[in-house]
């Protein structure tokens, strides 16, 4: 059906859009623009609402055991077949910041992959996962449930660099 397609064609728009605003407003601000900056978040905002709504109209969100299947799915994909490959790509090209950029995603996927199969175990024994904090590198994106390690195992970026997730 031409309507899926469109749809998930919309989808990936509208997440691209979002991050890349995202990404924008950060260097409006540091460019010392803060009203640009706040534009540029407050369309990516918007982008997401767009971009949820294409996947729900997809069928895309389900009960959350049949979404985290699908992130491990999708975890695993990146770290086993994606990144392996462009990691390879990179390599041979010589393109160093994107091999770095790519090594990071490859080690930060698998970790992701940890933690959906930990959280689908936990919605299958019935509950949800113990209360805590989620700590994200802002370099790497490794993700952490607890204590802040004192340096990142994936990019060896300082404690500091981790954010807590509301």
């Amino acid at each position: 059906m031409k309507t899926n397609d469109n749809l998930a064609e919309a989808f990936a728009g509208e997440s691209q859009a979002n991050r890349k605003y995202l990404a924008f407003a950060e260097a409006a601000a540091k460019d010392g623009l803060p009203e640009i900056a706040k534009l540029f978040r407050a369309v990516a905002a918007a982008e997401t609402i767009h971009a949820h709504a294409h996947l729900r109209a997809m069928g895309g969100v389900k009960a959350t055991a049949e979404n985290l299947r699908a992130a491990i799915s999708g975890e695993k994909h990146e770290f086993e077949e994606m990144y392996p490959a462009f990691v390879a790509t990179a390599e041979a090209e010589g393109a160093r910041l994107a091999l770095l950029s790519m090594r990071h995603a490859l080690e930060v996927e698998k970790i992701h992959h940890g933690l959906f199969t930990d959280a689908l175990a936990a919605v299958e024994a019935g509950h949800d996962l113990p209360e805590g904090a989620i700590h994200v590198c802002a370099i790497c994106g490794h993700t952490v449930i607890g204590e802040v390690p004192d340096q990142c195992p994936v990019c060896h970026a300082k404690a500091g660099k981790f954010s807590e997730v509301a």
